[in-house]
């Protein structure tokens, strides 16, 4: 029985070798063995551990220490990871679907084209991580700097409908965020969404005349006023100078908005 054990531990190490050929295992290799066996492994030492690809799905990982490991593209679906400890982890395109990460410490996981669909996580879990790209994420789990930022990245590479869900979700964290408010007006504004982007832009008025920024306001209003005549008119600004001049508005304080409201520096 214990050569047989033997032997199927070390198939599932030649198979991690071989998915990462070159790169020296790393971590405790008498866990990794005890974690590819019999996907148990709560508490284990899987620092620096090299499992790309490693199917681990269902496995109980409660509390481990999974700090810098790499689990790139692992299969991770319904995983207990409650506890652990995944700071600086790669998982890019990992699936994570229904995974429990409730207590996980995920500072500056990598979680990029990773899917979460179902995972259990803490309010503000990704705060810092970096998930952009990545299925599944829901406002409750970020923070509204992460997801505005998120927003304007889309934006500034004309993903007009992914970032309007960015600039959804950050308004849910910061319902009074005239930035916002004027940022998601103008991606509703590009995809000929014209009468919710009036709305979004008289919005944003309201809030940055509370501010003392009046001329902005008096701007903002002109304009909603203008997209709002005439709904023929197709997106990209057709047809409305103010709407090239929210544009110009917006690029100039989204730069700010990057630098101050970036979440903190990796």
């Amino acid at each position: 029985m214990t050569r047989m054990r033997s032997a199927w531990a070390g198939a599932g190490l030649s198979a991690l070798m071989l998915a990462a050929p070159g790169r020296a295992l790393a971590g405790n290799q008498e866990h990794i063995l005890r974690l590819m066996e019999t996907k148990t492994c709560p508490s284990c030492r899987l620092q620096d551990a090299d499992l790309v690809y490693a199917d681990l799905r269902d496995a109980q990982l409660g509390k481990a220490q999974l700090q810098r490991a790499n689990l790139s593209r692992a299969q991770l679906d319904g995983a207990d990871l409650r506890g652990s400890n995944l700071s600086f982890t790669s998982l890019t395109g990992a699936s994570l679907r229904g995974a429990d990460l409730r207590g996980a410490q995920l500072e500056g996981a990598d979680l990029r084209e990773a899917d979460l669909s179902g995972a259990k996580l803490d309010n503000e879990a990704l705060a810092r991580s970096h998930w952009r790209g990545a299925t599944g994420v829901s406002a409750e789990v970020s923070s509204y700097p992460a997801m505005h930022n998120a927003g304007v990245e889309a934006s500034q590479q004309g993903r007009f409908p992914e970032a309007e869900e960015y600039f959804n979700k950050a308004l849910l964290k910061q319902p009074d965020a005239a930035l916002t408010w004027l940022a998601r007006g103008i991606t509703r504004a590009e995809q000929a969404k014209r009468q919710l982007a009036a709305q979004d832009f008289t919005y944003a008025a309201t809030l940055y005349e509370q501010q003392g920024q009046k001329e902005t306001a008096e701007q903002l209003r002109k304009g909603a006023a203008e997209l709002a005549k005439d709904p023929r008119q197709k997106g990209n600004g057709a047809g409305s100078a103010f709407l090239q001049g929210a544009i110009n508005i917006f690029q100039q304080v989204a730069p700010l908005a990057l630098k101050f409201l970036a979440p903190v520096a990796f």
